[in-house]
């Protein structure tokens, strides 16, 4: 873990998921919001609807990565209970938050604060609350680990916020040359390619259009002249092979 050069990882909490049921669209939005500060998304790991294995998970994280974000789990239902599972992991006791109660009683009314919304007034001792701008339930932090809602919409509401209080990294630049050339047929070069360039990124993502293979390589890294010049020798790569390639920024 380095705040020079912070990472994150993902956990992804949800028997829904697991199941097939609901397919999860918080990765796509945490990797690229994370990554445009700088904070690169190294893992990814999906676990279910039970204690100890998101225990396991999240101390194994938080120990390995700057910063871990958590998603699902929450909510007032009695199989929301990574609360409970962040305190058991730090250690700590849960609490009913006088705060987090008041924002809960600002949206729905104080006279409408049944016990199952209370349950989203309890954080781990210790932790600090995530607004919420857009359901009153605030998520929460404890030190490197934030604990935001699953429901896409809550989560983007809660990341939004959280993300100017990141140490931020490097900028990441990326750029790519697309062109119909089946992948096997850039393998060699891209491996010596790579070699050369140990500081970039190089990626191959196959496609197929019109009937026709094609392959999209992206270099990715936090050197601009060197990803730039990795995209020349990737252009060149192609009008070698007589392939009309297009390069983009992405």
């Amino acid at each position: 873990m380095s705040l020079a050069n912070p990472d994150a990882a993902l956990l992804i909490i949800g028997n829904e998921i697991l199941s097939g049921r609901t397919q999860d669209a918080n990765l796509n939005v945490v990797a690229k919001k994370f990554g445009s500060v700088g904070v690169p998304l190294r893992e990814v790991r999906v676990v279910p609807d039970i204690q100890t294995a998101i225990v396991r998970a999240l101390n194994e994280l938080r120990s390995a990565y700057t910063y871990v974000v958590t998603t699902g789990g929450i909510g007032p239902t009695h199989d929301d209970i990574t609360v409970d599972a962040v305190a058991r992991a730090f250690g700590v006791d849960v609490v009913e938050d006088a705060g987090a109660r008041k924002l809960l009683g600002m949206h729905f009314g104080d006279d409408k604060l049944t016990p199952a919304r209370l349950r989203m007034a309890r954080i781990p001792k210790g932790a600090a609350l995530i607004d919420n701008p857009v359901s009153g339930a605030p998520g929460v932090r404890m030190e490197n680990v934030f604990v935001l809602a699953g429901v896409p919409v809550i989560m983007q509401g809660m990341l939004d916020g959280i993300v100017a209080h990141l140490a931020h990294g490097p900028a990441m630049h990326s750029l790519t040359v697309s062109g119909f050339v089946a992948e096997s047929t850039v393998a060699d070069p891209l491996r010596a390619l790579a070699a050369r360039f140990p500081d970039v990124d190089i990626g191959s993502y196959p496609w197929m259009r019109e009937e026709r293979f094609g392959t999209s390589l992206v270099a990715r890294g936090t050197d601009g002249e060197a990803v730039r010049a990795v995209a020349d020798e990737l252009l060149a790569l192609m009008k070698d092979l007589g392939v009309d390639a297009i390069l983009s920024e992405a």
